[in-house]
């Protein structure tokens, strides 16, 4: 109660004396007042010049040159009911000729990128409604190129619907809960790999290839969801954590028109088997051409695979080695025509492009330098087309070249802050969407010589409220930290503070690898809530550690095998280096991170203990030998492989070092970062008998939201640090200890 007390008076103090509206935590978390305009559902039509968008509960059509409204495709309040259709478009995607529309209906998540719904066909000639499968929700549902089938999937098994005559074929009958699963993935590969839909329809819709997961035996993980009944709720899933069994996965294609499928290609979890992961599956222009993707379990080889579904001959396209680990991504794209396909590499130190023959002949890079290719947009009439952080790690731009020239890129956006594309199937427009640190983010239809056509959000209504409400200017810094590590950081510093005073200090982190949050784009809400702590006197400070991304491989593999070394040594010497500046407190440094961020910021309050003053670490990896096989073998390999790096680099075995304040918030719902972590971190701390605060949420995921309860967070946070750290808090003190025997 003293907390929020405190916390009433400041905001009370602090709008009776201030020239501008003050930030309030209601203003971010219940009202979401500093949410910026968005463009929902945007997809280019085959035409080029025109685009559909999903607003108010209807599919609309728009010019792409005057803006102008062209018509309404499909509207849900005028869908009819009786096909069971509740009313409300969740999401839509056309046919590849634009003849139908497939909706989402009654939407619920799974897990991150999962899903399950009731879908249904919209037939824009006839204007009739069809559901695909009424009985129950189902996952994942595609149209075939033709448009006249669709393909999804129920309790875990494959099915096709035919549309014209309503005849369903099921294509697998082995699906079982936490047994196997057919055509989607399994939770590792959804978390890890981040795809969710493992069913692939051939170009000419002959060919259903879809993935089998057996995880039979992947140990099961379980948690507790409270729902006033007289028992809990226990969801149990498989959940494969360092050096357990994996799913086995096996690739297979389902011919429609013979009925028959052909098995292609099995990565098991066996010690002989060198290859274990099937992370990729995409088919080629034709459809004699499917290919997939195996790595090794270390995740440091890669085979790309062709197959010919109808005789089953296999293929290697190419073969990727790295001493560290290769990530996982969707920049491959196959030239129309057959001849090569274009595919991104960091061989070269950075991320780049590069060009390579069907026929096994040497490839060609087709871009190069000391910077890394961040998104491949595509090719189009013998040009690329892609995002980079050419000029910057901080920065992004849009450029072009020719696939077979030796041009330089060319800018088609290249102001400064961060620059993202979405092209025109035709390559003739593309809408640019950007951004800087310091002004939220406009859309602009964009001609292909990059000049603008025509503005379609301003964000100006959100831009007014900014200056209102006396947001203060980011600042971007580069410091050197002792050990010669040139690293960058942003600053926010408090308004028209007295000359000579001190002020607290706040640092968020992430810090995993391949990660960025010191980077020139809007960063919404939690920027809003940094701008609230500068209100109340606070500043705040983001550094990228050793590990992120946009600097090259050497910078983001140095963490290799010792996850939380170099980030901790660099975190803690970036507190050093503010610290020591004129107007900061050094003595009341606190750090806050979330996930990752979480381990971070204990990692600063135990190793960092003469620095940092308080922390708050929500839903952190404390031990990554509980995390997840995928991620962490990557980067850690297994825990019998690396006990060292295990051990020495795990916060539950620097619990004795905790002097400061500490804010442990976790989930119990969550999936993710389970709740043993903040359990087993709370045992260590009680077992040294070290004070900490705790907050926990149950029935909330990773994410920890829903209803009112980012603002609940949120508050204890903010009195947390006002209390502890703030302006006004006392100065900084050991944690009280209780000796056994006193009274």
């Amino acid at each position: 109660m003293r907390s929020i007390i405190f916390l009433a008076l400041l905001l009370t103090s602090f709008a009776s004396q201030a020239q501008t509206e003050a930030i309030t935590l209601d203003d971010i978390w219940r009202n979401y007042t500093f949410s910026g305009e968005g463009v929902s559902g945007f997809n280019f039509l085959l035409d080029g010049r025109s685009y559909a968008r999903l607003e108010n509960n209807a599919v609309v059509r728009y010019d792409l040159k005057t803006g102008q409204r062209s018509a309404v495709i499909v509207s849900g309040q005028d869908l009819p009911k009786a096909t069971g259709f509740s009313g409300k478009i969740d999401d839509y995607h056309f046919s590849a000729d634009e003849s139908k529309l497939l909706l989402s209906n009654q939407s619920e998540p799974l897990f991150r990128r999962s899903s399950q719904a009731y879908f249904f066909v919209y037939d824009l000639k006839d204007q009739r409604l069809t559901p695909v499968f009424p009985e129950k929700k189902h996952r994942l549902a595609t149209l075939d190129p033709t448009g006249q089938r669709v393909a999804f999937v129920v309790d875990n098994d494959v099915w096709i619907k035919e549309l014209s005559s309503g005849e369903l074929t099921r294509v697998t009958d082995d699906g079982a809960v936490n047994k196997i699963i057919n055509g989607a993935a399994d939770w590792v590969y959804e978390e890890e790999f981040s795809f969710s839909a493992a069913i692939h329809w051939s170009p000419d819709g002959d060919y259903l290839a879809y993935l089998k997961f057996d995880e039979t035996k992947v140990p099961e993980f379980t948690y507790t969801d409270f729902h006033g009944e007289l028992y809990p709720e226990y969801n149990t899933f498989k959940y494969p954590k360092v050096g357990m069994e994996n799913s086995t996965v096996s690739l297979h294609a389902f011919h429609l028109p013979t009925g028959k499928t052909r098995d292609l290609l099995t990565v098991n979890t066996s010690p002989e088997d060198e290859w274990h992961y099937l992370p990729r599956v995409q088919w080629t222009t034709k459809s004699d051409g499917l290919t997939a993707q195996r790595m090794n379990r270390h995740q440091s080889k890669l085979e790309l695979l062709l197959f010919n579904p109808s005789t089953g001959a296999q293929r290697t396209l190419l073969t990727e080695e790295d001493k560290y680990y290769l990530d996982v991504h969707d920049d491959l794209t196959f030239l129309p025509g057959g001849e090569g396909f274009i595919w991104a590499s960091e061989a070269a130190g950075y991320n780049h492009l590069y060009l390579y023959p069907m026929d096994g002949g040497p490839k060609q890079q087709l871009t190069s330098g000391n910077w890394d290719v961040t998104k491949f947009y595509g090719t189009h009439e013998g040009r690329i087309y892609f995002q980079a952080a050419k000029e910057s790690p901080l920065r992004r731009e849009v450029y072009t070249k020719s696939l077979k020239g030796r041009d330089l890129p060319r800018p088609l956006a290249a102001m400064a802050g961060v620059n993202e594309a979405q092209f025109s199937g035709t390559f003739d427009y593309f809408v640019l969407s950007h951004s800087t640190i310091n002004q939220p983010t406009t859309v602009t239809v964009m001609d292909n010589a990059g000049e603008p056509v025509r503005k379609i959000i301003d964000n100006m209504d959100l831009r007014k409220k900014l200056t209102r409400h006396g947001v203060q200017p980011v600042e971007f810094f580069t410091f050197t930290t002792e050990k010669g590590h040139t690293l960058n950081g942003y600053l926010l510093k408090p308004a028209q503070a007295p000359a000579g005073r001190k002020h607290p200090l706040l640092m968020h982190v992430y810090g995993g690898p391949g990660s960025q949050q010191v980077l020139d784009n809007w960063r919404g809400q939690n920027m809003l809530w940094f701008q609230m702590l500068v209100q109340h006197g606070f500043a705040v400070a983001v550094v990228d550690n050793r590990g992120t991304g946009a600097r090259g491989a050497d910078f983001k593999k140095d963490t290799y095998l010792t996850l939380g070394k170099q980030e901790t040594e660099d975190q803690v010497a970036a507190a050093r280096y503010l610290g020591g500046l004129d107007f900061i407190d050094k003595d009341k440094i606190g750090i806050f991170g979330w996930s990752y961020g979480g381990f971070m910021a204990l990692h600063g309050i135990l190793q960092g203990n003469d620095v940092f003053a308080a922390a708050i670490s929500v839903a952190p990896v404390t031990n990554w030998k509980w995390y997840d096989s995928i991620y962490t073998e990557r980067y850690m390999r297994t825990y019998a492989e690396n006990e060292k790096g295990y051990d020495e680099n795990s916060p539950i075995h620097y619990a004795d070092r905790l002097k400061g304040d500490l804010l442990l918030v976790h989930g119990m719902g969550d999936d993710n970062v389970h709740f043993q972590h903040t359990a087993e971190m709370a045992n260590a701390l009680i077992a040294n008998n070290k004070q900490f605060d705790t907050y926990f949420y149950p029935n909330r995921n990773h994410g920890i939201y829903g209803g009112l309860t980012r603002l609940h967070l949120y508050t204890k946070m903010t009195n947390f640090l006002l209390e502890k750290i703030g302006p006004e808090a006392p100065a900084r003190q050991a944690t009280l200890q209780i000796v056994p025997g006193d009274n």
